[in-house]
């Protein structure tokens, strides 16, 4: 059980998994007034950077839950660094479907819809684990500007343009699902050259130093198209941000 190699190759040496910053994290924590003891469910956790500078900075309790072992074994490793090993703990696991039986005050799923197969059934598996008026964590993509075309939507990674929406239409989507928003935090375009950028030189240490590893044409070829669609299309048109929900 792991996510696909090429993501624990390029993106090997990130702390974050997504376009936030450690800025980032910490103004939505602090958006969150978050309280000493207050416990979270971090469902897709990664490397485990929003628990661990959480426990720290706020004194939250926590569970992590990642996919890959190697994620999830750099999550241990930054809780140690932190100090906080005895606030947070990181499961290596499929994250789909886990339900924790001790009840939490934030449920959290920052770019892992895919979970739950999609926006609202991962709202749904998050709200299974959540005390009554807790917050639910939603990080997500959206289109800053419809791409013109099905070809830059898919430049931009996504499958359609119908993948995402625009922000205004995406927050009234929580709506619809009987929640209100209650706060959010938007990468800026800095944070998405941090989470992309980075992939860059990852990739080619690794390229120099594994010519012959099975991996090696799909590492070359994402390298060599990589930054050029990120620069022309990605920055251009997706955005990103996390959502904080509560239930009507």
């Amino acid at each position: 059980m792991d996510i696909p190699r090429i993501f624990t190759i390029s993106e090997s040496e990130h702390r974050i998994h997504n376009p936030f910053t450690p800025e980032k994290y910490a103004t939505l924590g602090a958006a969150l007034r978050l309280k000493a003891g207050s416990r979270i469910l971090d469902l897709g956790s990664g490397s485990g950077e929003m628990l661990c500078t959480w426990a720290r900075d706020y004194g939250i309790t926590g569970t992590g839950v990642d996919m890959s072992a190697l994620f999830s074994e750099q999550a241990k490793c930054r809780a140690q660094e932190l100090g906080v090993a005895d606030k947070v703990s990181f499961i290596h696991d499929d994250a789909a479907g886990y339900v924790v039986w001790e009840k939490v005050e934030v449920a959290a799923c920052v770019g892992a819809s895919w979970i739950g197969g999609g926006v609202k059934g991962t709202i749904d598996l998050l709200a299974k684990s959540l005390v009554p008026d807790g917050i639910i964590l939603i990080g997500e993509p959206y289109w800053r500007q419809f791409p013109p075309t099905e070809e830059i939507a898919k430049a931009c990674l996504a499958t359609s343009i119908s993948d995402f929406l625009i922000l205004p239409d995406f927050v009234a989507s929580f709506g619809e699902y009987g929640y209100d928003v209650v706060e959010m935090v938007l990468a800026d375009q800095d944070g998405w050259d941090r989470y992309i950028a980075a992939r860059w030189l990852t990739m080619r240490r690794w390229l120099d130093a594994n010519p012959d590893d099975e991996m090696t044409p799909e590492i070359r070829t994402t390298l060599n198209e990589e930054p050029k669609r990120y620069v022309a299309y990605m920055r251009e048109y997706l955005g990103w941000g996390v959502f904080a929900l509560m239930a009507r």
